[in-house]
């Protein structure tokens, strides 16, 4: 009896001097069932509450660090795993690749527009020089059918994204287009790596823009979609 007697008093001293639970469990072996029961009620000063908060606080982060770490491991290995999975591409599947990325970005014919030449824009820097090299290999096309514009916003600094584009795809600009950017709106793309979006047009491609919607066509009736 004297033994638990000095232990609990051993206890709320630890207790006031600020320490977790864990802490006093390492200098007293008890149950943590006993601890709580002899340290209900038991107050500790605000500047030992604030170190209690700060461990906690630290201990959040830890685990925090510790589950990201996780993360970005198992990321890693899913998408070098992705990777393996693609293997080399062929022509043909350069060409439906191609096809299907203007499917989704490019300029298409409409009723009011029977004429529409080809033309695709994209944001992304990789997007862009697939589609520029699936012009060039895939539809034999060179450098002087082709005219790169950016639009960006009048905010963003547009020399530096100019070059950034004609040093990516070593071409020159024609022209750049200016978006008004509204203080209102919430527009995201404005850090460090913004430069704006590159359109690639053909020149005198009215009927190649007919060809790729055959294309567009013929994958659709063979999927049977």
């Amino acid at each position: 009896m004297i033994k638990k007697t000095e232990e609990k008093q051993l206890v709320i001293e630890l207790r006031k001097k600020g320490l977790t639970y864990n802490e006093i469990l390492k200098e007293v072996p008890i149950a943590k069932s006993t601890l709580s029961v002899w340290l209900k009620g038991i107050g500790i000063a605000k500047s030992q509450t604030q170190r209690l908060t700060e461990k906690r606080k630290q201990a959040q982060i830890k685990a925090s660090k510790a589950c990201r770490d996780i993360r970005i491991v198992k990321e890693k290995d899913i998408i070098e795993s992705a990777k393996k999975e693609i293997g080399e591409i062929s022509k043909k599947e350069l060409k439906l690749i191609g096809i299907i990325l203007y499917w989704a970005e490019g300029s298409k014919q409409k009723k009011h527009n029977v004429s529409q030449r080809v033309s695709f824009g994209n944001y992304d820097p990789k997007m862009v020089l697939l589609f520029d090299r699936w012009l060039r290999e895939i539809c034999c096309l060179n450098t002087k059918d082709l005219v790169y514009c950016i639009y960006i916003h009048r905010t963003a600094d547009q020399e530096k994204a100019k070059l950034f584009w004609e040093k990516l795809l070593k071409v020159r600009i024609e022209k750049i287009y200016f978006k008004n950017h509204s203080p209102k709106t919430n527009r995201r793309n404005i850090d460090d790596n913004y430069n704006g979006l590159l359109r690639i047009d053909v020149s005198r491609s009215t009927d190649l823009n007919r060809k790729i919607n055959g294309w567009i066509l013929g994958i659709i009736e063979n999927l049977r979609i």
